[in-house]
């Protein structure tokens, strides 16, 4: 059995991507860092008959990865699907002028820093393993044509960023059976979506689960919406 990693996985897109896999037949690992809620986020799936674990994971403190790490190796000696998808938005009207400087710091830590750090931990057990599959929530708003606006600016630079990190990371598994890759759930009705966004959760997952699940010639570093690659 195949098993996976999402992160933010007691809400919106981060639940709905581990009830999808769950359903596809993976063990799913549910990160979250508030014991409470992801264990009500477990208990829920696991009603529903799925195969879910709670396992605490604060993408910003990095300190703790190796402990994640070794936690999930403890029992399943492997991770084969990374989903990054734990996020923060808190700066979406301000220029980036107005965010000050700990609200910045604070977006890259959780948007950029986050992922970098567990792709650092996880993808080096993947080629290990000969097979991984990581996929980054990124963002529409976090491509190059749209720098030019100012408002936003640090959930810009984050996922702008992490659309590099990316393609980097796609470049250290060349010729190994691990994909890297990234996709835009499109405006989705989340706590960082709204109430007024156009997609349920349940209508971002194509993008996400086929990348989850790609062949071995699959894509490497690339950026989707649902199936169709977008530039960045």
């Amino acid at each position: 059995m195949k098993n996976a990693l999402v992160t933010g996985a007691n809400r919106g897109i981060g639940f709905e991507a581990s009830r999808q896999l769950a359903k596809a037949g993976y063990k799913v690992w549910l990160g979250a860092r508030s014991e409470e809620k992801g264990k009500q986020a477990e208990a829920i799936l696991k009603e529903e008959g799925f195969d879910v674990q709670y396992v605490f994971c604060d993408v910003a403190q990095p300190d703790r990865m190796e402990e994640l790490r070794d936690r999930i190796l403890e029992e399943d000696g492997k991770l084969d699907v990374l989903i990054n998808n734990a996020g923060i938005f808190p700066d979406k009207k301000e220029s980036i002028l107005d965010v000050d400087s700990v609200t910045f710091e604070d977006v890259q830590l959780v948007n950029y820093f986050g992922p970098y750090f567990l792709m650092r931990t996880f993808i080096p057990v993947m080629i290990n393993n000969n097979y991984g599959r990581v996929v980054n929530l990124a963002a529409e708003m976090g491509v190059s044509s749209a720098m030019d606006a100012p408002m936003a600016g640090a959930y810009k630079a984050s996922k702008y960023g992490l659309n590099a990190l990316t393609r980097l990371f796609a470049g250290s598994t060349r010729r190994k059976n691990v994909k890297v890759n990234s996709v835009s759930p499109g405006w989705v009705k989340t706590d960082i979506g709204g109430d007024k966004a156009k997609r349920e959760p349940e209508e971002a997952m194509e993008g996400i689960l086929w990348l989850a699940q790609l062949e071995e010639d699959g894509p490497n570093g690339k950026f989707f919406r649902d199936k169709e690659e977008l530039d960045f």
